[in-house]
């Protein structure tokens, strides 16, 4: 008996027009988000075209939102990608309510509007919190490094930098001196429409060269002096009497010949990864131990994490209105002016002293009082328990971002838009994330 098949006829045409809701399941991600984008203040996002009379109409920036945020929480980040999905996938349609933005005009909005979105992140989590998934009883702090929107290989140390000036002057120069030699000569061969006196392609390239290693240059040297400054360390009075090496081996405001810059984002710092050195952002987070949801997310330029502790939670009480019960991190954020502050703050907070499984030492305890109580808090039987909480809390939110959603390089430059970038990257796993927990309420 022969098989019978189900009918398929792709070329036959519908009586009625099809709605592309149709085509999504119930539940689907992009039905919660676009209900939850519906509900939040989009002021921020409608006030720069209030009033400006432009001719054209703009589109909807609670649609745009909604594609951003979408394209976020599935792993879509590029604005070209984006602008294909809306074309042929059916939940980007059912977002765009069939309006059709290029990629251009995608880009521009993002980058026009990253301030709000930190805004939508705060409001997200007073959502999650009158709807009771957020506690905030206990908080994990952890930092991941994502790579810059920039290659390593346009990076260059100082003292490079210092070994090109010298050189691009000389061939200027050179080239200089020959172009003046070859005037006459030139004006013969090209004839009188031809100055002579026109910088050759060689040497106007080799001058924008040269401009961009100072510049590059003059960064690392304001950058230095910062720190010094931030350090205590002040510039020597000037004396008749030379400056003994052992004493000082640098200038104040000299940088180390081994400091770098890059030339494509040079607010991007090399930072060492899972897989060698890259140029990289480190990336903060504070997450919630129950909901698992991300109560902050900060981007800072330095590879070390202790110095942005404090900031985090600082950033948590602003977001969340109130400092959690809790914090546990790991000894990338150990520091004794850490530690005294949490104190003062009356903040409970167990931070690793050193790697996990290894007896922590604190030299000179009399120094480091704060660290030495901190240690003793590590090993109570209480403080090993809620110490071992941490690992499930924070890490497996850095292994969503990254393997997950597949976020492992930034796509805009410049500290500023890639902390709004970060702020959009947590909002959209934040909405991935809530969708179930609200489902099982």
């Amino acid at each position: 008996m022969p098989t019978t098949f189900r009918r398929y006829v792709p070329e036959q045409s519908l009586l009625l027009p099809p709605s592309a809701r149709d085509w999504l399941p119930e539940g689907h991600l992009a039905y919660f988000l676009s209900d939850t984008v519906d509900v939040l203040d989009l002021k921020a996002f409608y006030e720069p075209y209030e009033g400006d009379g432009r001719r054209n109409s703009p589109y909807e920036p609670r649609m745009m939102v909604k594609l951003l945020l979408y394209g976020y929480a599935t792993g879509t980040f590029s604005s070209r990608k984006i602008a294909k999905k809306v074309q042929e996938d059916v939940a980007f349609r059912v977002l765009s309510g069939e309006n059709f933005p290029a990629h251009r005009t995608i880009a521009e909005f993002r980058q026009r509007h990253l301030q709000a979105f930190q805004n939508l992140f705060v409001q997200v989590l007073q959502v999650a919190r009158g709807a009771g998934l957020l506690q905030l009883g206990t908080v994990a702090v952890d930092g991941t490094k994502v790579k810059a929107s920039a290659s390593k290989h346009k990076a260059m140390s100082y003292s490079r930098m210092k070994q090109e000036t010298e050189r691009l002057k000389a061939e200027i120069s050179e080239l200089t001196s020959r172009a003046a030699r070859e005037d006459a000569q030139e004006d013969a061969e090209y004839g009188p429409d031809y100055r002579g006196d026109e910088l050759p392609e060689e040497l106007r390239r080799r001058e924008q060269r040269l401009g961009k290693i100072q510049e590059a240059i003059e960064r690392l040297r304001s950058r230095q002096v910062a720190e010094d400054r931030a350090e205590g360390r002040m510039e020597e009075p000037a004396s008749a009497e030379p400056v003994q090496k052992d004493r000082c081996k640098r200038a104040h405001g000299e940088p180390p010949e081994k400091k770098q810059d890059n030339f494509t984002d040079p607010e991007s710092r090399i930072m060492k990864t899972s897989s060698g050195f890259d140029q990289c952002y480190n990336g903060q987070l504070a997450v919630e131990s129950e909901s698992r949801l991300i109560v902050a997310a900060k981007i800072t330029q330095s590879a070390a994490d202790h110095d942005v502790f404090l900031p985090v939670l600082e950033e948590v009480r602003c977001n969340v209105g109130q400092l959690p019960q809790l914090v546990l991190a790991d000894a990338g954020y150990r520091s004794e002016e850490n530690f005294e502050k949490l104190e003062a703050s009356q903040i409970e907070a167990y931070v690793a002293l050193g790697r996990e499984r290894k007896t922590a030492r604190v030299q000179n305890e009399d120094k480091y009082p704060a660290t030495q109580r901190m240690k003793q808090k590590l090993e109570a039987e209480e403080g090993r328990q809620r110490y071992s909480k941490r690992k499930s809390i924070v890490e497996p939110v850095n292994g969503w971002i990254k393997s997950v959603l597949g976020f492992r390089q930034f796509s805009l430059r410049g500290l500023q838009k890639v902390s709004g970038e970060w702020t959009l990257v947590c909002l959209a796993l934040n909405l991935r994330q809530m969708r179930p927990l609200l489902a099982g309420l």
